[in-house]
């Protein structure tokens, strides 16, 4: 088993019901910000770790994220009839990720700051963590209105509670998702476990995100983008 992640799984299944009548003809990730596919600025900064392998699961109108990503070296993973949530759904992909820690992100936001997956990468200490989470101070995170989701300990492990935003990047060993009796479930249940065991910890984000899960997200994605072009 590999100690250091190679593989990439982002999810972009979910139904986008937050962007209303955006998301009737197509699904979030393919909704574009700053002329690009959310999808695909999620795939330009997984470039940075050099993935070997890299999933995308779909569930809804999954046809057309197939058909966007059919010219690109990505495996779209379908989860039918229904969709498996974060936990089920890297469960489901875990054939064609390997039995090795993976880096999972999801495709509904955009940054401005270092590579999240790069800063994960030179953080990663497999012999101390089962998971990795970017969190990012409730007063960078764009676009986010409700009160965070951990805080992070003096020796970076994490604890629920409000303060730190979890970005959805992370590092995670995936062994663990097989003692779960469910075919769909968060990957909640998986961090709880971690957290347990004192070996779930988070990495703190020093730029800014924005959280793309409204129409509203997009402008403030957008503009976001201009200053960091000023």
């Amino acid at each position: 088993m590999r100690h250091t992640p190679d593989a990439v799984m982002l999810f972009a299944a979910g139904f986008g019901t937050r962007m209303g009548a955006l998301t009737k003809a197509r699904p979030k990730p393919l909704l574009s910000v700053a002329g690009k596919p959310l999808l695909d600025h999620a795939l330009d900064l997984t470039n940075a770790v050099k993935p070997t392998k890299t999933v995308v699961n779909a569930h809804y109108k999954h046809s057309q994220i197939e058909q966007h990503l059919a010219e690109r070296d990505v495996f779209v993973s379908i989860e039918t009839p229904k969709i498996l949530d974060t936990g089920g759904g890297l469960r489901h992909a875990l054939p064609h990720l390997g039995d090795g820690p993976v880096y999972t992100g999801n495709t509904d936001a955009v940054w401005h700051g270092p590579n999240p997956f790069d800063m994960l990468r030179t953080a990663w200490q497999p012999e101390i963590m089962d998971a990795l989470l970017l969190c990012v101070p409730r007063a960078q995170a764009i676009g986010y209105t409700r009160n965070g989701d951990f805080f992070i300990d003096d020796d970076g492990r994490l604890n629920r509670g409000p303060g730190m935003v979890y970005t959805g990047v992370q590092i995670l060993k995936t062994h663990g998702l097989c003692t779960i009796d469910k075919s769909v479930f968060s990957l909640n249940l998986l961090w709880d476990k971690m957290d347990a065991e004192g070996r779930l910890y988070g990495l703190t984000y020093p730029g800014t995100w924005c959280d793309v899960g409204t129409p509203e997200g997009i402008g403030l994605a957008e503009a976001m983008l201009d200053e960091q072009n000023v």
